[in-house]
């Protein structure tokens, strides 16, 4: 493996946890939206249409 400098193994490790914040922001946010979503099935709405 090739020797990295200094800035590099900085760059790196910024790039990783920015990956692994994004990643689990993304993820939580699929789980809230999910979560009020069937929240939402419970409540009843009236149909403003007359269709049968």
């Amino acid at each position: 493996m090739p020797q990295l400098s200094p800035l590099n193994w900085v760059m790196l490790f910024l790039m990783f946890w920015v990956v692994v914040i994004i990643l689990s922001i993304l993820i939580w946010w699929n789980k809230k939206n999910m979560f009020y979503l069937g929240h939402n099935k419970n409540k009843s709405v009236e149909n403003k249409w007359f269709w049968l």
